[in-house]
């Protein structure tokens, strides 16, 4: 069953462009917050704000060594999505609107 309560705090989360170029910095691997402030033009507390709601919706992880928080991409998680992004692509057997289109067919509406 799908949860689109979670699935829309994803997409919520990659509503926001400055969140977008975040995700992109790490495609590349492992970051440090200070290498990341180095490349966007946000303070360190803006840049705690968009990682506490990346790291929420699971999109991210972080891991603190000594003072310094590295990050990276959940990938497990962005494959989930992946598939749901499919999933809501697709034509299916099973579809939620099944019932409607039944119901607009035998013309009720």
């Amino acid at each position: 069953m799908i949860d689109y309560t979670t699935e829309a705090t994803v997409f919520k989360a990659l509503s926001e462009p400055t969140r977008l170029k975040i995700l992109d910095m790490l495609s590349c691997g492992e970051m440090c917050a200070c290498e990341m402030l180095e490349c966007l033009s946000i303070t360190q507390s803006t840049l705690s704000h968009h990682m506490k709601v990346l790291i929420e919706c699971e999109l991210v992880s972080g891991r603190k060594d000594a003072t310094w928080m590295y990050y990276s991409i959940c990938r497990d998680r962005v494959e989930i999505l992946h598939r749901f992004i499919d999933y809501l692509a697709n034509t299916k057997e099973d579809c939620i609107c099944g019932s409607i289109h039944m119901y607009c067919r035998n013309g009720a509406i």
